[in-house]
């Protein structure tokens, strides 16, 4: 079986919750994802544009570390591959104004985020990529027989355009993890254009309430999302686990392999992204059982946050991740 992970690589400037500045870090969710899905599977391709600012050190430790680099694409110049976020004492992320984040906690902003806005620009434009954004040209042409692709948030030029040609080229799963800016009420019919082309639609609660209202309750969001064409909708609830929606079983609950408080969690960026790809190797083994597939995700997103940065994972011993399976497995049966 071939996966492949689709969306950015980036650069890392990240402020910790207990108020520690970590610059730098190779980041991006097409890399979070693919190092979920390289902890069950090994061929695993991200999907991604990046400029020739992006490091070369990190492109070759992509490939060292087991994911396979043809399906990254190098676009001409200079790129902007920065992502800011900043967690705070309260647990909320920002990924805006870091000069206040890095005031905050009394450092000096890094230059390189001095001009530093969000790394989403016109995610809400349905018909304009931008220079990072993939399109269904992008497709290469040598990927044949490829089992499944996540689409991780990106424009929603992206996820509106590239999964009619992934079914041209015989993807037999799709999943898309929605872009946070365009999950608001002015894109809704839109959103109601790509769920029927999907096989799992994943998106965060706080996601479901930014385009639903902040009342609406999530089984009932779970609903809507596949009465709109979703077969299977994962809502990512953070510390809590996921909410798990198909229509012959309703709405269940999937807790985290990780307790809130658990010392071994170092940092929980990725932490999404890094389930779906997990749970986009379980479902390609077994369509019929959403629930393993999820605990795989869980899994994945375990390991994901016990280190700094998007190739972590990719470090784990290959034993941990069906040692968690099992645990989980066995949680869930008690």
């Amino acid at each position: 079986m071939k996966f492949v992970t689709t969306g950015g690589l980036r650069t890392d400037y990240l402020i910790t919750r207990d108020g520690k500045a970590k610059n730098g870090l190779p980041g991006g969710n097409a890399l979070y994802a693919a190092a979920g899905a390289r902890l069950w599977a090994k061929d695993v391709a991200p999907w991604a544009r990046y400029g020739r600012n992006f490091p070369e050190k990190w492109l070759t430790k992509i490939a060292d570390n087991g994911l396979n680099p043809n399906a990254l694409i190098a676009v001409p110049g200079d790129q902007d591959h920065r992502t800011f976020f900043a967690y705070t004492p309260d647990g909320v992320r920002d990924d805006t104004n870091p000069e206040r984040h890095y005031k905050r906690i009394g450092e000096k902003l890094p230059e390189a985020l001095i001009d530093y806005v969000h790394s989403t620009p016109e995610q809400d434009n349905a018909e304009y990529f931008e220079p990072l954004a993939i399109r269904p040209a992008d497709w290469p042409e040598n990927f044949d027989n490829i089992t499944a692709v996540h689409l991780a948030p990106l424009p929603l030029a992206t996820h509106l355009h590239v999964p009619s040609k992934l079914r041209e080229k015989d993807v037999g799963i799709i999943t898309i993890d929605p872009g946070e800016r365009y999950m608001v009420p002015d894109c809704l019919s839109i959103i109601q254009k790509i769920l029927p082309q999907i096989d799992a639609f994943l998106p965060s609660d706080q996601e479901v309430r930014s385009l639903l209202g902040s009342e609406i309750a999530l089984s009932q969001a779970a609903e809507l999302f596949n009465f709109w064409g979703a077969p299977l909708v994962i809502i990512k609830i953070g510390a809590k686990g996921i909410l798990l929606y198909d229509r012959a079983h309703g709405l269940r609950h999937l807790a985290p392999y990780h307790q809130p408080n658990d010392p071994q969690i170092i940092d929980i960026t990725g932490a999404g992204d890094a389930f779906c790809g997990g749970f986009l190797v379980g479902l390609a083994h077994n369509k019929a059982d959403p629930i393993q597939a999820s605990q795989m995700g869980l899994v994945s997103a375990s390991i994901a946050i016990e280190g700094y940065g998007a190739l972590f994972a990719l470090t784990a011993n290959n034993k941990i991740a069906p040692e968690r399976l099992r645990k989980l497995q066995s949680r869930s049966s008690e």
